[in-house]
């Protein structure tokens, strides 16, 4: 029979930079089903169960660099 996985060959950085674009997708899927869209929040856990996939297979020494950033809320404490 037909194999229904394919393998593919991918480094870390790579794989880091779909992990970040699911865990953007996941946000604006979250928001979208929040205003009450049933097939956003199918295709959120869609979204969630790859993510899940992937965070699994990713070596715990490449994870992505991220700046240290307060948001609106640190902004605010800081300007008063």
């Amino acid at each position: 029979m037909f194999d229904k996985y394919k393998k593919l060959e991918i480094s870390q950085e790579e794989l880091a930079v779909i992990e970040a674009a699911l865990h953007t997708q996941s946000k604006i899927l979250n928001v979208q089903a929040s205003a009450g869209g049933n097939a956003a929040r199918r295709r959120l856990n869609e979204v969630k169960r790859v993510l899940a996939h992937v965070s699994q297979h990713r070596t715990p020494d490449t994870e992505p660099c991220r700046k240290p950033t307060a948001g609106w809320f640190g902004m605010s404490r800081i300007f008063g």
